[in-house]
């Protein structure tokens, strides 16, 4: 599909929602009895959870994240390192990568995926003067193997995640969850949405959770087929503010980078930590 057809087949994915009707419809015939209204089907559950903090990273802004059997890899977004550490905490491995102002990290299909989101501002040690919006395929050492542009023009790249041959992102421009094909990077399906501040992504058996809100931010679980908001976990004020986020055994886990859009840098008190999330 080009991307004139995708673009349209997502404004009329928009535009022909059911409509809803504010007048009574047509009148009652004599001895008619109007049938009930249906319910309106409750809003989607909001849990509440507890926050475990379970180690800092080295680099202290990591900001793209996945958990993996080999251990949680690190996207750190000032230094460009990816930081593979253990659930203790301990560095199992560390290189340098040519991706600027990483906003996400994905493993899957024996590459690592790297969005790269920036130019090379803040006390970055190498300075890598690349403006565009792209994600990265590399070897598993970090090595690039491609450079992909973000499909349909969606702007940024912050939460990505490999699924099964394809990669999901958060497409900014587009408002937008959106799947690629890996090889090729075509687009297959496209789901707006009306988030705040999307960022980070884990798959979660057939739907996705997405990082949401601005001071107070939120899990949002959305169905990977229709669309649909399944529930969400509230995270009470003053808990670490979520960026990087990921699922291993059922439990998820996000990284606090320290650097949110409007804040001062650093604001929050728990920058660097990568935490365990705890439904109630």
């Amino acid at each position: 599909m080009n991307r004139r057809a995708f673009l349209s087949a997502l404004g009329v994915g928009i535009s022909s929602m059911p409509a809803v009707s504010f007048g009574q419809g047509r009148p009652l015939a004599p001895g008619e009895v109007r049938a009930p209204a249906k319910p309106a089907a409750p809003p989607p559950p909001v849990r509440k959870a507890t926050i475990a903090k379970l180690f800092g990273t080295p680099d202290g802004h990591p900001n793209g994240l996945d958990v993996t059997a080999e251990g949680v890899w690190i996207g750190e977004q000032v230094t460009d390192r990816v930081i593979l550490m253990d659930i203790n905490g301990k560095v199992l491995n560390a290189f340098q990568t040519e991706c600027h102002n990483c906003s996400g990290l994905a493993v899957g299909g024996g590459y690592l995926w790297l969005s790269a989101n920036g130019a090379p501002q803040f006390d970055r040690p190498i300075k890598i003067d690349n403006r565009s919006q792209e994600i990265l395929q590399c070897r598993m050492d970090g090595t690039v193997v491609k450079r992909h542009p973000i499909p349909l023009g969606g702007g940024g790249a912050t939460g990505i995640e490999y699924v099964d041959g394809t990669l999901w992102m958060v497409a900014s421009r587009l408002r937008a969850l959106m799947q690629v094909n890996a090889e090729t990077f075509q687009p297959i399906v496209a789901h707006p949405f009306q988030m705040r501040r999307s960022h980070g992504l884990a798959w979660d058996n057939g739907a996705m959770w997405i990082v949401d809100g601005v001071d107070e931010p939120r899990l949002v679980k959305m169905n990977a087929k229709t669309g649909a908001t399944l529930e969400s976990i509230q995270l009470a004020a003053g808990e670490p503010d979520p960026h990087g986020l990921a699922m291993l055994n059922g439990k998820l886990y996000f990284c606090d980078a320290g650097i949110h859009p409007g804040w001062e840098r650093d604001k929050s008190p728990h920058t660097g930590w990568v935490c365990r999330v705890d439904v109630v």
